[in-house]
């Protein structure tokens, strides 16, 4: 249960806790973490940018090397170690990098973006799922990990980093809290899936109560929230150029405790994540159970990410070594495995079934008369992309918007692939974008499938909230695909679309329909992240150094070494 809060005699709240910590003295932090006045933008390599094979097993410090880009099409991987703040006008908006005026209604996103902040101890700390007063509120008021990550880029982006600094610190704080659903004590590493700060202005009291899944749908724990507070404690620290934040001990140990989870040994045969349903966006029952492809690719950018972060001494030199070993097995079944392309289909379609042995090419025993009937018209002649989820004698063919988007920022998807992403959704726009950004995933579930799968869910219904669903906030993870692909004009083009609705439909939640003409039946209004989403969206198209925040170079190391159809060791 969450820890309660005394408040002194002067009204400041503070925390009732035998034993102080770094975490009761942020304010003091505060002046160790602030931005660097003067930043040398002098290119430098990263760590996360070095191949894993010039890793020694000592870990020692990164060299100091400088390279050009090697092609057009990865121009922006080069503004990865650039500080960019943004451009102030004057009414708290950022102005254009390269000079432009201002869409009318970025300045109404700020301002709705603004009044969404939550504050602690009279310290931003969040900003809530939704303002909309015309619903009932359910958990809406809390701040969501996932949902808060684009809000977090807005303020970086746009030079306030305060927020997401006591974000990460307020998330890390609750992650060392006792979690427990019913009899049975969650994992030390699990990040909480949101927090609500309550106030009692009588008692002049505060409490922050965190929920690890003990109050969500489903009672199922958010297996994403710690990837993304580690994606989100690389941007900060990218975007300010500072790493006191990440070095902390706390962090440090956050981290590895987050990781300790996922890379604890067991009866796995993949080095994919075994999930449950709803444990990540999709946070109802869609059938995503298994090893779905939003987890793994949020898996291996945080798995990166972490590399980025860690201290490089003996105390990390375990979890580094386990670290690279598994993103080398992880991006091989990835980019062996889950990628579908025409070939690829034809291949499936004529499997043989009831192989044995180490020379099988139907590894996973997939019967070649479940392949659905849509995937043979949706799969351009040009184009591929991850499927939904593989695991034996099961896949699934659902093209997954977050996941492949995050495949291409991380670079687990090949430059070849990320190509062949972006072809995908130019040769199907109508169907994956149609008249506002973005399908969650398509295509929808109907009849029969629908009832047997979602459980008859009314809130997933066909072409609405997951089930084949648009969602605004998937904007910004296009943009960010596009930019990085080389192909801005997808993202404009979707920004446009986006422009022409959200601010007259008070910025829902979701749409609905196969075009995504509808605003959701259920969507709330003024939804944060579909306001975030767009910002952030809109910022790195006019500045695309923004991205180096949230991409990740290839590692050209990290090819696979063998064949699709060498053996799979199990």
């Amino acid at each position: 249960m969450p820890s309660p809060v005394d408040v002194s005699q002067n009204g400041n709240a503070r925390h009732a806790e035998a034993a102080p910590s770094l975490f009761e003295i942020e304010e003091d932090l505060a002046r160790l973490l602030e931005r660097p006045r003067q930043v040398n933008i002098e290119r430098k390599r990263s760590f996360d940018e070095r191949s894993f094979s010039e890793m020694s097993m000592t870990h020692s410090p990164p060299r100091q090397v400088y390279k050009n880009s090697e092609n057009s099409s990865r121009v922006f991987d080069n503004m990865v170690g650039v500080y960019s703040p943004g451009r102030w006008s004057g009414i708290h908006t950022p102005r254009s990098t390269f000079g432009y005026e201002p869409h009318p209604i970025i300045g109404e996103a700020w301002e709705a973006l603004r009044r969404s902040i939550v504050n602690f101890r009279d310290q931003p700390v969040g900003t809530i799922a939704a303002i909309d007063n015309s619903a009932e509120e359910l958990n809406y008021d809390q701040v969501f990990v996932r949902d808060f990550v684009p809000s977090a880029l807005a303020f970086l982006m746009n030079g306030e980093p305060d927020i997401v600094k006591n974000f990460l610190l307020k998330t890390l704080r609750l992650q060392s809290r006792e979690k427990k659903i019913d009899q049975f004590k969650l994992g030390d590493g699990v990040m909480p899936a949101s927090f609500k700060v309550s106030h009692d202005p009588v008692r002049n009291y505060e409490t922050i109560t965190a929920d690890f899944g003990e109050s969500a749908i489903g009672r199922v724990a958010p297996v994403d929230s710690g990837f993304w507070w580690i994606i989100l404690l690389r941007a900060y620290t990218k975007s300010t150029g500072d790493t006191s934040l990440a070095e902390m001990p706390e962090c440090q140990r956050g981290i590895r405790l987050i990781l300790e989870l996922c890379l604890s040994e067991g009866f796995d045969t993949f080095p994919t994540l075994l999930c449950a349903d709803g444990c990540s966006m999709i946070d109802r029952r869609m059938g995503v159970y298994g090893y779905p492809i939003e987890i793994q690719a949020l898996f291996f950018m945080a798995l990166r990410c972490a590399l980025f972060l860690l201290k490089h001494d003996e105390e990390n030199q375990e979890c580094c070594d386990a670290i690279i070993k598994r993103l080398h097995a992880l991006s091989f079944h990835m980019r062996s495995y889950y990628w579908l392309d025409i070939k690829q289909l034809n291949d499936i379609y004529r499997y043989k079934t009831e192989e044995y042995s180490h020379t099988a090419v139907n590894k996973f025993n997939v019967m070649p008369d479940s392949l659905p009937e849509w995937v043979f018209d949706f799969m351009p002649t040009r184009g591929g992309y991850f499927i939904g989820n593989v695991s034996p004698a099961h896949m699934d063919f659902r093209w997954f918007c977050l996941g492949n988007c995050i495949s291409i920022l991380s670079s687990l998807a090949t430059p070849e692939q990320a190509s062949a992403i972006m072809d995908l959704v130019e040769s199907r726009w109508q169907e994956l974008v149609g008249e506002m950004p973005l399908k969650i995933c398509y295509p929808a579930m109907e009849g029969h499938e629908w009832r047997i799968v979602t459980g008859c869910d009314p809130k997933n219904t066909s072409w609405s909230y997951h089930n084949g669903g648009t969602w605004p906030v998937l904007l910004w993870l296009l943009t960010a695909a596009a930019i990085k692909t080389g192909r801005p004009q997808i993202a404009r083009r979707a920004i446009e679309l986006a422009e022409s609705r959200l601010l007259k439909d008070s910025w829902p939640e979701y749409y609905d329909g196969k075009l995504g003409r509808f605003i959701g039946k259920q969507a709330r209004k003024f939804q944060t992240w579909s306001i975030a989403g767009y910002l952030v969206a809109r910022m790195m198209l006019e500045d695309p150094s923004h991205l180096g925040m949230i991409s990740l170079e290839e590692d050209k190391q990290m090819k696979p070494t063998m064949k699709r159809s060498a053996s799979w060791t199990c």
